[in-house]
């Protein structure tokens, strides 16, 4: 079950948090940073350029990939090992076949492939080929997805700078109306605001947990890879077990284990 990251929530509530505080520890008035005009200029722009530069489908399911930055996916190392090893005990002691009312059990494309090979007797070194290309073409999309999000990051504060121009270009037009100039001011200021900070504060940060996100089950991919292989040229458990727990160093629980185990001196 995919669980919602709270440390996303809080740094994206505590960004907001600080620059409205710092506009009213400064003397300020917050309610000035909320400008409709500036908003639609710098999002509106953001969008247009990035609809522009990207294909329809990576556009579409970049923006569905984003909620992995706040209720990211389930990538479960351990779970994943215990279960390569189980297959491999089957392997052994029944053959192939056995293990084939367990593919039609798995939910992970994925792993159903893998099995599928394994039980059709493919060759280990095809078998390996075959999920690493399938791994190549998976990652590919998924980074162009999370390029929409670094594309944003990129040309927000440009177009923020673009709204400053706008706003300029409103007070110089309203020279002669003091009473105007406000509303012109506010627009290039805000918009600049938004711009930098809609790039720093949300869009480049949610590129990069997504990239870290892809390299996470490009890597729990890796290791079905290596448990496959080894299934296919029928080795022992014991030995494919202590081949697989390096790629616990990226489980989280055993991280937290080790933070907690005192150091031996």
């Amino acid at each position: 079950m995919r669980v919602a990251d709270k440390l996303s929530w809080v740094g994206l509530l505590l960004g907001v948090i600080a620059i409205v505080g710092g506009q009213a520890l400064e003397g300020g008035d917050p309610t000035a940073l909320f400008q409709l005009a500036a908003f639609v200029i710098v999002i509106g722009g953001t969008l247009a350029a990035v609809m522009l530069q990207t294909p329809k489908p990576v556009l579409r399911a970049g923006w569905r990939l984003a909620a992995w930055a706040f209720r990211p996916p389930v990538v479960e190392f351990r779970d994943t090992m215990t279960r390569l090893l189980q297959w491999a005990t089957i392997a052994r002691r029944s053959g192939f076949l056995a293990l084939e009312s367990t593919m039609n059990t798995q939910r992970d494309p994925f792993l159903r492939k893998g099995l599928l090979l394994l039980i059709d007797g493919t060759e280990p070194q095809q078998l390996r080929d075959t999920l690493e290309l399938e791994i190549e073409i998976w990652e590919d999309f998924h980074r162009q997805c999370a390029k929409v999000w670094e594309a944003a990051g990129g040309y927000a504060p440009t177009v923020g700078i673009l709204g400053a121009v706008l706003g300029l270009i409103q007070v110089m037009q309203n020279l002669s109306d003091p009473a105007k100039l406000g509303a012109g001011v506010a627009v290039a200021f805000v918009a600049t605001i938004y711009g930098v900070g809609s790039a720093n504060l949300i869009f480049l940060p949610i590129a990069n947990k997504l990239k870290a996100h892809i390299s996470r089950i490009v890597r729990l991919r890796e290791m079905v890879i290596d448990g496959l292989e080894a299934i296919a040229n029928g080795e022992n458990p014991r030995n494919l077990a202590a081949r697989l727990e390096v790629y616990l160093a990226d489980d989280p629980s055993k991280q937290r284990a080790a933070a907690r185990s005192p150091a031996k001196g």
